[in-house]
């Protein structure tokens, strides 16, 4: 019997900007090989609406799968293997089955054969798909979550704090898993700059993002336009009038600590850069703060896609864009770009909660 001929990529995606770079990714493969990649969209932690169908008449992928991807909590047995029993051994003992039954117990909810697929790209191995692809053994591409979050939260490092080299060690012989190129079938993990990372990993390589955007013709952007925006015309209507619309702010929000807090960060960020223009508040998709009811008086747009998106809309610009955590660097449709990092979020929170990387030893 003639065996079948894999077929070629596949995108596993948690968030809008996920999705996004996959798109640029297969935007810049020569013509003849776009169109034949299948993507994946993981409702764990997002909700993504009519994504799926527009991506699907975008040309752009073969196939689109959602995926029903479950949390840690979803199975109480898990949660005995947690338990601290005050040794170093018996701790990896536990997350030795943990990292087997965790995987075993996804497998249900996988919507598609990973097996086929010759290339297996993951945004966020930490989340329940990378046990999953470990516990079959199955190789594929991690691909960084965020721009440069490694920089500034190398959560592999942080979630596995103490007796690193040890952790890392049992990982790459699938004793236990840890994400971010550590695991044994991590074939490698692209990032968009390696020289700003402080702790090297053999199977970084280097993809800078801001390469691929440069590389899109009108067309390639046309279609990424098409997929993440359901109504561009109400969209270039909010912000084309109104109110000092002539000096744009657009801040970016983000699911910061608890909602009382995050509340008085963005009335306090609004108050300081929003004077005399007009305030555009761009909500995180997992940001769940009503901003609309918070801030009747400014703009606050569908959060629904990544921010990049509104490089492509030829004409737009912004006097600042400002954020807490989102790396600015990607945006070109801002004058000035304010990243406000870990001394900002101090005057809101026990730095502990926030500053990850100081933290690893």
């Amino acid at each position: 019997m003639k065996k079948r001929k894999p077929k070629e990529r596949i995108y596993v995606c948690h968030t809008y900007y996920h999705v996004y770079v996959a798109c640029l990714k297969e935007l810049t493969l020569p013509r003849a090989l776009r169109g034949k990649a299948d993507l994946v969209l993981s409702t764990m932690s997002n909700d993504f609406g009519s994504l799926k169908e527009r991506a699907e008449k975008s040309g752009l992928f073969e196939a689109v799968f959602m995926f029903e991807e479950k949390e840690e909590h979803a199975f109480p047995q898990l949660a005995r293997y947690h338990e601290d029993h005050g040794n170093l051994v018996f701790n990896l003992f536990s997350r030795m089955i943990f990292t087997k039954l965790y995987g075993k117990l996804q497998q249900p909810y996988v919507p598609v054969d990973f097996k086929k697929y010759q290339d297996i790209y993951v945004f966020c191995d930490s989340d329940p798909i990378g046990y999953y692809l470990n516990y079959k053994k199955i190789r594929y591409h991690a691909v960084e979550d965020g721009l440069d979050c490694i920089c500034y939260y190398d959560t592999a490092r942080y979630d596995n704090r103490g007796h690193f080299g040890l952790k890392a060690f049992l990982a790459a012989h699938n004793l236990i898993f840890i994400q971010n190129g550590y695991s044994k079938y991590c074939v490698d993990m692209e990032v968009n700059n390696t020289s700003i990372l402080k702790y090297p990993c053999s199977k970084y390589i280097e993809q800078p993002r801001e390469a691929m955007v440069r590389r899109l013709t009108q067309d390639d952007k046309n279609t990424i336009l098409r997929i993440f925006m359901e109504d561009l015309d109400t969209l270039m209507t909010q912000l084309t009038t109104g109110v000092h619309h002539e000096h744009k702010v657009l801040v970016l929000t983000e699911p910061l600590c608890e909602l009382p807090v995050r509340e008085q960060i963005f009335r306090d960020i609004v108050a300081k850069y929003g004077k005399d223009a007009q305030v555009i508040l761009k909500p995180h998709p997992r940001d769940v703060l009503d901003y609309h009811k918070l801030f009747p008086d400014d703009i606050v747009l569908d959060g629904k896609f990544p921010m990049e998106i509104l490089n492509f809309i030829e004409g737009l610009e912004f006097d600042q864009v400002v954020s807490v955590y989102t790396v600015p660097d990607s945006i070109h449709f801002a004058k000035e770009k304010v990243f406000l990092g870990d001394d900002f979020m101090d005057l809101y929170e026990d730095p502990q909660k926030h500053r990850f990387n100081e933290q690893i030893f």
